[in-house]
């Protein structure tokens, strides 16, 4: 009954435009990527979902994140309480991977063939969407990390 009435409640809601969704963005929230950036991280996301290339959730990345796995990471800005996932910028940068924040978890989880909101995506290279992901990895890496 509960689940009905969230999917309801899903499907009411209006969709946000890009700027009413940087209304939305918690403190912590840089690098925030472009509108462009981000239409093409959650087209490399779809991409990587169908091969099964993605690690989705705080728990998982974590996880892999300390095992050493390569990939661009890619948060969701509206997410709260931000304790949820605020240590996860600080090990990317301790491992030098890139990452970049996006303005909706709900976008996010969208994107990654999912009907719920996703906070953290990492997204692991595959051969069959390459130069997708080399020109994500490249414009990610030249956001300006915040101080």
């Amino acid at each position: 009954m509960a689940r009905e009435k969230e999917a309801e409640a899903a499907e009411a809601a209006p969709e946000l435009s890009y700027r009413e969704q940087l209304d939305h963005l918690n403190p912590i929230a840089q690098p925030l990527a472009s509108r462009k950036l981000t239409r093409k991280l959650y087209k490399c996301i779809r991409k990587a979902a169908k091969h099964k290339q993605i690690r989705r959730g705080v728990k998982e990345v974590q996880k892999f994140i300390n095992k050493g796995e390569k990939g661009i990471t890619v948060l969701a800005g509206d997410t709260l309480p931000i304790d949820v996932y605020c240590h996860i910028p600080i090990m990317c940068e301790d491992r030098s991977l890139p990452y970049a924040y996006v303005p909706s978890k709900s976008d996010l989880g969208a994107a990654a063939g999912s009907k719920r909101p996703t906070c953290v995506i990492m997204i692991k290279p595959h051969e069959e969407y390459q130069e997708a992901y080399d020109e994500c990895l490249e414009e990610v890496e030249a956001l300006p990390l915040p101080l």
